[in-house]
């Protein structure tokens, strides 16, 4: 496929990648071209505003947790049929998994993409110091080709002249300044930007004006030119029903007998899901602004698995959606959310129930703590022998799993690679069948099995193993 595209990048976080790339989402959509958005890295919120700037899914390309080998056919799924891709990076240029080398970093994702990569510089407390910089990530590594410097935070006419006068002399094109804007900001809490879904009215605005700030200070025209320089990707788009044909685990199995009680399906094959049972199993995804975390090839596997997705906000809906045979609790901020969630006591009710009757049950994260007892001290559905409270210490960072227990998503001995992010800490009764062992970075089990459900702090991209998707599908599918 040969889409254009660029890599937005910066020197360390908190430059202004966000600002960057949703502004030219947002800019060059408003010109009428498909925008196809990417984020580097497993972050949840940054692809909310891609997908409010392009009016297209906000897509993940996460090096570590899916390899380097998914990297090019997942965007080159996301992008086909499209203008332009924009790839929005994680933290520093070369910054990836700790200890792993360019393993995850925003370099890596575009040598894998072949795409020229546009540096977003921080310039409010710099002049001519800003031509050395940009020049040591140009030559770090001679296979990165850094195709022009946006410079963000300039404060004056003047300022923008001694800067763009240094970087003529290092022979780097500036590709556009941005003036400091702080009324663009989007608004921040312990875990990062606030999702769109808990402030879409305000968040259509600030990403208008981000389009109208990058418009006035942005060369499009140029950008555009550096992005057709992308050269053909010779690679097959990534396809959920391909994906489950190829790797989406052994034939169908009889019914067998778990260690904790638990009646499940064996992994199923693609498309034997209605004529087993004569039906697609209804999977509800919880959503809304207390569950906003989820990857969009979630759904697409589990509805080539077989299954029907249905989303549901538990903040809203008192019962789970009709003929729910599966469910899907992901991540985002129940924390924000405990006194509402509390009080929604017949959807806490059901989960229960639909629980307690060995309904298979995914969760991640957020969704760990909407299944304890209790949350700060907020009534929770009690699925799980556990209480759960907010925590100074944050817990980040890249997780190598193996799957210790059987569960309606992995079979013991699945390896995963997952992510870690959270504030908050569970405390777990006596007798708790874990989820998952880390391996790296330290050795620990966590997470919960219980009847038919797998919870757990750790974020998946099912893309790495389609197998999960099947057998939760199965699982789902072998319920009465």
């Amino acid at each position: 496929m040969n889409v254009p595209r660029l890599v937005v990048a910066a020197p360390s976080s908190g430059s202004g990648k966000t600002t960057v790339a949703t502004g030219l989402m947002a800019a060059f959509s408003e010109r009428g071209l498909a925008v196809s958005p990417h984020k580097a890295g497993p972050d949840y919120i940054d692809p909310g505003y891609h997908a409010l700037a392009t009016s297209r899914p906000g897509r993940n390309l996460d090096a570590f947790m899916c390899g380097p080998e998914l990297v090019a056919p997942l965007f080159a799924h996301g992008a086909a049929g499209c203008d332009l891709a924009v790839v929005e990076g994680v933290m520093g240029l070369y910054d990836g998994a700790a200890g792993r080398g360019e393993l995850a970093s925003t370099a890596q994702v575009a040598k894998l993409l072949r795409a020229p990569v546009v540096l977003v510089v921080d310039a409010s407390s710099q002049s001519r110091s800003v031509a050395a910089l940009v020049h040591g990530f140009a030559s770090f590594d001679p296979q990165v080709r850094l195709g022009g410097v946006i410079l963000n935070k300039v404060g004056s006419d003047r300022h923008e002249v001694m800067l763009r006068e240094a970087l003529e002399e290092a022979g780097m094109p500036v590709l556009g300044v941005l003036r400091r804007a702080p009324q663009v900001a989007a608004p921040s809490r312990h875990l990062g930007l606030v999702p769109v879904a808990e402030r879409r009215a305000d968040a259509l605005a600030a990403v208008a004006a981000l389009a109208e700030q990058v418009r006035a200070g942005c060369d499009l025209d140029a950008l555009m030119a550096l992005a057709r320089t992308a050269p053909a990707l010779d690679c097959e788009p990534w396809s959920a029903v391909t994906a489950l044909a190829r790797g989406g685990g052994p034939a169908p199995d009889p019914a067998r007998h778990t260690p904790d009680g638990l009646e499940t399906a064996g992994a199923l094959a693609p498309g034997s899901l209605g004529s087993a049972t004569g039906r697609r199993p209804v999977v509800a995804v919880a959503g809304g602004a207390a569950f906003t975390f989820s990857y969009a090839e979630h759904a697409e596997l589990l509805t080539a698995a077989g299954a029907d997705v249905v989303a549901f906000d538990p903040l809203r809906d008192e019962a789970l959606p009709e003929g729910t045979s599966g469910l899907v609790i992901g991540g985002g901020f129940p924390e924000v959310y405990a006194p509402e969630l509390s009080a929604n006591e017949p959807l806490r009710g059901a989960v229960a129930a639909f629980a307690a009757g060995g309904g298979p049950v995914a969760a991640e994260c957020a969704g760990l703590l909407y299944l304890a007892r209790s949350l700060d001290g907020k009534p929770m559905c009690g699925v799980l022998d556990a209480e759960a409270r907010m925590s100074e210490r944050l817990t980040l960072g890249y997780r190598e799993a193996v799957a210790v227990s059987d569960s309606a998503l992995a079979a013991a001995g699945t390896r995963l690679r997952g992510h870690e992010f959270h504030r908050t800490v569970v405390e777990p009764g006596s007798g708790t069948t874990p989820a998952w062992g880390f391996m790296h970075p330290e050795r620990r089990v966590e997470g919960f099995v219980r009847q038919g459900v797998h919870a757990s702090y750790l974020h998946t991209h099912w893309a790495a193993e389609p197998s999960v998707a099947l057998r939760f599908a199965g699982a789902a599918a072998a319920r009465p």
